[in-house]
C-alpha cells in the first residue's frame, strides 16, 4: 500500500482546517497558501472528503469549508479511506466478504488478513486530535528538562 499524494494532501488540508476551526468557514485559498497545495489540487479533493461526511461546506461571501465531525472523532483512517478507497494491501480483502474462488486454498491469506487489520486498526486509532497534540509537542514549545 501506498498512500498518493491526494491522500496526503487532504490530510494536510484538514489539519489545516483542524488548526483554525474557531475561526469558521476556511477558504480554499487560505489553505492552499499556508500549506502550499494547488488550490486547483484541493478543488479535486474536496468533494471526496465531502461524500465521506468529512466536510461542511458553506457557499457564498463568507463561504469555505469546515470539520464537520470532532477532532476526536475524525481518524486518519476515515481521511484515506475517503480520498484512497480501499486501504486493502490484496484485491481480495477490498469487499467485507471474499469471494476469491482461491480463500479457501490460499496458504497466504493469513498474512493479507493480518497485514489488513493491523493497518486498518492503526489508521483508525489515530485521531486528527491526536495528531494536533503531536504537532503542538514538536513546535518546540514543550521543553523536558
Amino acid at each position: 500500500m501506498k498512500i498518493s499524494t491526494k491522500g496526503r494532501y487532504a490530510l494536510r488540508m484538514l489539519i489545516d482546517l483542524a488548526h483554525h476551526q474557531d475561526e469558521g468557514y476556511i477558504s480554499l485559498k487560505d489553505i492552499a497558501e499556508r500549506q502550499q497545495i494547488s488550490k486547483k489540487y484541493l478543488e479535486q479533493i474536496v468533494p471526496m472528503l465531502n461524500r465521506g461526511g468529512i466536510l461542511r461546506t458553506n457557499r457564498g461571501n463568507k463561504g469555505g469549508y469546515m470539520l464537520a465531525k470532532p477532532l476526536d472523532v475524525l481518524t486518519v483512517g476515515d481521511v484515506l479511506r475517503a480520498t484512497e478507497g480501499s486501504l486493502a494491501p490484496v484485491t481480495c480483502l477490498e469487499q467485507p466478504e471474499n469471494d476469491c474462488p482461491r480463500a479457501e486454498d490460499c496458504a497466504t491469506l493469513y498474512i493479507w488478513q493480518g497485514l489488513n487489520d493491523v493497518v486498518q486498526k492503526y489508521l483508525d486509532s489515530v485521531t486528527l486530535l491526536d495528531i494536533l497534540r503531536h504537532s503542538e509537542n514538536m513546535d518546540g514549545n514543550d521543553y523536558c528538562i
